[in-house]
């Protein structure tokens, strides 16, 4: 388990499943929100709890104190040539507001650059999702452009702003 100041990242359980499909995969405006890609109804099966690829990687995040779990967090579009990653985070409901997306961030970035050794990590977020962009900018990612009604979302184009941090610039 790698830990930040709060929250630690682990595998997946069999046990996190249904609850990531219930808090998470089936609040079909969240997921949207979250996710480019249309919403789907997902059942838990065998791909949930699938090893991890060379282009993604899927952590469960648990609160320290409890060991109570917290939400998921990834690692994709991983690309090992360019040394590159993207980089995102959900949170269940109760666990948000707690602190704990700017810590999840932390250990996201010291897993990528200095377990992968990346040199850029890229976040991807709606405009209006204050909480992420705090998280990042936080943790040292600088905003580098909005893309203008980039993303679908529930009926209805949103701006999309991309933050980025190299490992330079990260201070563990």
């Amino acid at each position: 388990m790698m830990r930040g100041e709060k929250i630690g990242l682990r595998a997946r359980h069999e046990a996190d499943v249904p609850v990531f499909l219930a808090e998470l995969y089936n609040d079909v405006v969240t997921r949207s929100r979250g996710d480019g890609r249309p919403w789907r109804p997902v059942s838990p099966g065998p791909a949930e709890l699938a090893e991890p690829a060379d282009d993604a990687v899927t952590f469960s995040v648990v609160e320290l104190d409890s060991q109570a779990l917290a939400g998921e967090a990834l690692l994709w579009g991983i690309d090992t040539h360019n040394r590159s990653a993207h980089l995102g985070i959900s949170l269940l409901p109760a666990s948000r507001g707690r602190g704990f997306g700017s810590d999840v961030v932390r250990v996201l970035c010291e897993y990528g650059f200095a377990v992968r050794g990346l040199q850029r990590l890229q976040v991807e977020t709606l405009a209006d999702n204050a909480s992420m962009i705090a998280a990042a900018t936080k943790a040292g990612f600088t905003i580098e452009g909005t893309l203008r009604r980039k993303a679908w979302v529930y009926g209805t184009f949103a701006d999309q702003v991309v933050l980025g941090l190299l490992a330079h610039e990260w201070t563990s």
